[in-house]
């Protein structure tokens, strides 16, 4: 019952914390993605893209620095009360090698498009089934994802 009580409370925290922020922190400098208006998506399909605006992102080599720091600063905001930097599961996954099994495009497009990424994209919707959490809409810019993404491959030892 205990843990439980202690389960319930730390999500009900996590949701209000994730509901704070503006959703937007730095510029996009040094980084190219590609978007379109309409996404068009299969009823329950996973792609390496993702369902989302995201169709494209060019790495940057090296990492930008400034990026790195921009997406730790929103890791710090809006997903370190969920997310641990290690492999280890908090109330989502751990991000340690998130880069490995995921493309850019992937993962800028599910923490953009949370809803409807976890609505249809079964690779999103399996996370969901062993989390048994979902995930609450960041409303995070193309800037501050691509920024996120950044922070990742940094955390992940890409240069």
């Amino acid at each position: 019952m205990r843990k439980m009580l202690w389960f319930a409370s730390l999500s009900v925290c996590s949701v209000l914390a994730f509901s704070c922020g503006s959703g937007s922190s730095g510029d996009s400098a040094g980084s190219s993605t590609t978007t379109t208006a309409a996404t068009e998506a299969p009823a329950a399909a996973s792609t390496p893209q993702g369902v989302g605006p995201i169709k494209e992102v060019k790495l940057n080599s090296p990492l930008d620095q400034k990026l790195v720091a921009s997406g730790k600063s929103v890791y710090e905001l809006k997903c370190a009360s969920c997310h641990k930097l290690s492999g280890e599961k908090l109330v989502g996954p751990g991000w340690k090698g998130v880069t490995d099994r995921r493309t850019p495009e992937w993962t800028m497009n599910f923490v953009m498009n949370t809803e409807e990424m976890l609505n249809i994209d079964t690779a999103a919707q399996k996370m969901l089934e062993e989390c048994m959490v979902r995930m609450p809409n960041q409303n995070l810019s193309e800037p501050d994802a691509r920024s996120v993404l950044e922070f990742m491959l940094n955390n992940d030892g890409k240069k």
